[in-house]
Order: structure tokens, then C-alpha cells, then sequence
């Protein structure tokens, strides 16, 4: 009987890793597969641009007044 549980408890055992590298495959597929097309038909990922926006950064404040009465 000891026999029969420890084979069942293995055979989960390996089960669950068997589930948890297939998910950690899939991960790494999304996570490093191309995501967007090129013109060309591949696809590459590109660097993000970032923009602030004109002005000096008082202009970008804003101040609200209550009156109070």
C-alpha cells in the first residue's frame, strides 16, 4: 500500500511540473515572440519615443482658488 501511494503521489508530482514548464514555455513564447509587423512581413520591436510637452513645467501647473463665504 505505501508503494501504491508514493508512485500516485509521484506520478502528480510530475503532472504538476509537466503543467507548470508548459505554462512557463508559453510565457516565455509571448514574452519574446515578435509582436508587431513590419512593411517587409517581420516583425521587430522598436524603441518607445518619448515626447514632453513644450513649454516650461509652470506652465504646466495649474492653481485653483476657492472663495470661501
Amino acid at each position: 500500500m505505501a508503494g501504491d501511494a508514493g508512485s500516485g503521489a509521484l506520478r502528480e508530482l510530475l503532472v504538476v511540473f509537466a503543467v507548470a514548464a508548459a505554462g512557463l514555455l508559453l510565457a516565455l513564447v509571448a514574452a519574446f515572440a515578435p509582436w508587431h509587423p513590419t512593411s517587409d512581413g517581420t516583425a521587430r520591436a522598436g524603441l518607445v519615443e518619448l515626447h514632453s510637452p513644450p513649454g516650461p513645467a509652470s506652465e504646466m501647473t495649474t492653481t485653483t482658488t476657492t472663495t470661501h463665504g
